[in-house]
């Protein structure tokens, strides 16, 4: 594990409070030991989209700060690189311009800040409620793994009940090349996918809109610095690697996954949206939130040497706590809360973000500043903990009741899909990922 990124400094100090006091109020996502970065501009405006740094209710504007001569060396030079109508620029400085661009902001956040550093920043401050995000960066590759092993068990049991587990899973942290032109920003809709889908019964497939909609609860991780053609990243090195994450729902066809997925995997149950929380929280800021690596009692599968460390065994693990809930459009008429259906943590999962990328490079592979790693769904040990619908009810033979009677085996249209997350533990402060939200509309007319 990176040193820099994982231990613990003045940064993350729980007493440390900001002159800023939305950033101090109980239970902000965005208090002075987070700093997430996004992409914005005003809303309705023709401004350049640029880097932002979100503390309590307010986004921090980089490049104007940047202009205010508060920052110097590294930390000004990654000020600047958030001019860019995305991150990467910033993201491929490297995680030693990362951590010196936190420490500057911190300083100049904190409320021991002198007056005259605290009028200079609040010029640069703009209220979240008048901001539009757009995606964080220009994401040249897509790539999402199967981290969980159990989604990958429950899945399997529907697929494949006299082998749900398939003998490479314990050995080999699977993935597939994902569509990155599909993906948007929280608030996308999208139109409801259509394809081949083979009916119950039937020996010949059939041309529709998909009826098995499903959402998938993940984080994506952004790659910063790349790695050149042909040059494995060590797994003890790959979080230097790692820019930060974000929420991440990887929109699912289920009937038209089920038909296609054999040989090659998932294709068009995917390819046609995936919808990223406009926040990338740093790994720095989730250190105090590391874990052992925890695989379920009784595995005693032993990870080949390029995936196998002391490092990693001790703290590869991530405590985010994640939520996923819907809120349909009868709810959305009657003015009802969205009902949260999933709450599990990313402590479960099988595979760790280090181990996705040493993986991802063993053979050569060059990724790239921006490329995007989706840790695919994250459901946990028990039947609440299920991050897919496919899950939760059972290939849609138990559908979930709605506080308003409504129920769902699928997702239908106007359906809204709220994805949150955040860490939290006694002796911390709470930081949070934003939510990643997205909607269902009908199917384009001119398909169906």
């Amino acid at each position: 594990m990176s040193a820099r990124m994982t231990r613990l400094n003045h940064t993350h100090n729980p007493a440390a409070r900001s002159w800023l006091a939305s950033a101090n109020q109980t239970g902000t996502d965005f208090p002075i030991q987070n700093l997430p970065y996004a992409v914005f501009r005003r809303k309705d405006s023709s401004e350049a989209y640029r880097a932002g740094v979100a503390i309590g209710d307010q986004v921090l504007d980089l490049p104007a700060l940047a202009r205010s001569g508060l920052l110097t060396g590294l930390a000004q030079a990654a000020a600047l690189a958030g001019a860019q109508p995305r991150l990467n620029e910033l993201m491929q400085l490297g995680s030693a311009a990362w951590q010196a661009l936190r420490h500057g902001l911190f300083e100049l956040l904190i409320s021991t800040a002198s007056p005259t550093t605290q009028a200079t920043v609040r010029a640069s401050l703009i209220a979240q409620a008048q901001v539009e995000f757009g995606l964080p960066a220009h994401i040249g590759d897509y790539t999402d793994f199967y981290t969980s092993i159990y989604h990958a068990t429950n899945v399997g049991k529907l697929f494949r009940p006299d082998q749900p587990l398939l003998p490479n899973y314990r050995w080999v942290p699977i993935g597939y090349h994902g569509r990155a032109s599909s993906i948007g920003i929280s608030g996308q809709a999208f139109h409801r996918p259509c394809g081949q889908i083979l009916p119950a019964g039937a020996t010949e497939p059939v041309f529709a809109a998909s009826s098995r909609l499903d959402w998938e609860l993940e984080l994506g991780a952004f790659i910063g610095t790349g790695n050149a053609l042909g040059t494995p990243v060590a797994l003890d090195e790959a979080e230097d690697h790692i820019f930060g994450l974000c929420l991440l729902n990887d929109w699912s066809a289920r009937d038209i996954q089920a038909w296609e997925y054999q040989p090659l995997g998932p294709f068009l149950a995917k390819n046609f949206a995936t919808t990223l929380s406009p926040w990338v929280v740093s790994m720095e800021a989730l250190a105090p939130y590391r874990l052992p690596l925890q695989r379920p009692e009784g595995d005693t599968q032993q990870d080949l040497a390029y995936l196998n460390s002391s490092s990693n065994r001790q703290a590869g693990a991530l405590d985010v706590q994640l939520q996923i809930g819907l809120r349909t459009a009868g709810m959305q008429a009657a003015g009802d809360e969205v009902f949260w259906v999933c709450h599990t943590s990313y402590k479960h999962a099988y595979w760790t973000l280090a181990q996705m990328v040493a993986h991802h490079t063993v053979n050569g592979c060059n990724l790239q500043a921006g490329d995007l790693l989706g840790t695919g769904t994250l459901s946990g040990p028990t039947p609440g903990e299920a991050g897919a619908l496919l899950e939760l009810t059972q290939g849609g033979k138990s559908p979930v009741v709605l506080p308003n009677g409504e129920q769902r085996t699928f997702l239908q249209d106007g359906d809204e899909v709220v994805l949150r997350g955040w860490c939290d533990k006694p002796g911390t402060v709470r930081i949070g990922l934003g939510v990643c939200q997205g909607r269902v509309l009908a199917a384009a007319k001119h398909a169906q």
